[in-house]
This record gives C-alpha cells, structure tokens and sequence, in this order.
C-alpha cells in the first residue's frame, strides 16, 4: 500500500492542497473543545478517576489526529484519523461495563474484545452508507446499554441514551457527504465532527458524573 497516496473522498476536497478541506480541517477544533470541558469537569469534582482521565487525553487526540487527515489527506495520515477513534470506541465500551455494569477485568476485557470482533466482521463484510456502516457497532451498543441502565442507573441511561441520539443524526450527517456534492460543495461531514464532539463530551460527562466525587 501506497501511505503516501491522496486520499480524495469529501465534497470539500478538489486537490491535494493543504486547506482544501477548511471546514472538515477547522472543525476538529471541537473535539479539543470537548476534552478541555471533560478536562474541567474531572477536576471540578476532585476526584482522581484515570479511565476517565486517559478517554478525555484520547478524544484531544481525536480531533489532531482528523485535523492532520483532513488538511495532509493520505492514506498514512487516515491512521492518525481512525486510530485514535477506534481507541475512544473500546475504551469507553470497557469502562462502560466496568464502572456501569460492574464486571470484572477479566470479564469486560472478554466482552470488549468479542465487541471488537464482531465490529471488524461488520466492517468487513458489510459495505455502503459511504463508510459509515463500521460505526454501526458503536451505536447499537450505546443504545442497549441505554437500555439496560434505564431502570438501575436512570441517570447514566439517559446520557447514554442522548449520546446515542446525537450520534445517530451525525452519521447521517457523514453518509449523506458524498451524495449531495452538487446541492452542497462543502459537504457535511464538517456537521458529523461537531455532532461527533458532542457526543463524545457527552459520553466523558456521564462517566466522570458516574464516578463518585471523592
């Protein structure tokens, strides 16, 4: 594979020019957003909670890790795009049923870990929706624990319920991207970065909140 390859894949982008993608580049300044409040948060209740430190860490490094894509586009700077994403997905989905659900190590770790098998599967052999189809994973698995919670821990269950939500309407913002070049030059996947911020703001909020203050 050739990592030095353009990756020319959004309304936004024509050419390989640096800020060929102004609103997908600058709008991962959300993202940063998003970790400074969750960053404030932890430190408002006082409490030492690492899990939750490390997830406000990888979601800074979410958005400079898109920023690079979206402004260097080759298929090299596409790792420092979904890699960090991919770390968000499985580390949030262990502290979920660690600090939620209460399951052992051993027992989460096995959980996630048959999570991320099933997601590669789908991602592998299920295909259209522009890409989005490998998010589906996350999402179906935000709504059961949503469900799950509802009666036990109401509280916990609606923010994961709302993230759900939120992340539902952003991937349609980033299905739709591709399709509507004509009607929209800029494309939408500028609003999935912003709706993404959110809910990942939103998904840090629960789980410092979950964690008892000290």
């Amino acid at each position: 594979m050739n990592w030095q390859e353009p990756v020319i894949d959004y309304c936004e982008r024509l050419d390989g020019r640096f800020w060929s993608e102004p609103l997908n580049a600058v709008s991962n300044g959300a993202f940063l957003i998003a970790a400074a409040a969750a960053f404030t948060l932890l430190r408002k209740r006082g409490n030492t909670d690492p899990p939750a430190a490390a997830l406000v860490a990888v979601t800074a490094v979410v958005g400079l890790g898109s920023f690079v894509f979206h402004t260097v586009a080759t298929r090299g700077a596409m790792l420092l795009d979904v890699i960090p994403i991919a770390i968000f997905i499985y580390g949030y989905f262990l502290l979920a049923l660690r600090r939620f659900f209460g399951l052992g190590v051993v027992a989460a770790a096995a959980v996630t870990l048959s999570f991320g098998l099933v997601s590669a599967l789908v991602d592998r052999n299920v295909s259209g929706l522009n890409g989005s189809v490998a998010y589906l994973p996350a999402l179906a698995a935000l709504t059961c624990f949503a469900a799950l919670l509802w009666r036990g821990r109401p509280e916990t269950a609606r923010g994961l319920a709302g993230a759900a939500a939120i992340f539902l309407v952003s991937l349609t913002f980033r299905t739709v991207d591709r399709d509507i070049c004509s009607l929209a030059p800029t494309g939408t996947h500028f609003v999935w970065h912003l709706l993404n911020a959110c809910v990942l703001w939103l998904l840090l909020r629960t789980a410092i909140v979950a964690q008892p203050a000290d």
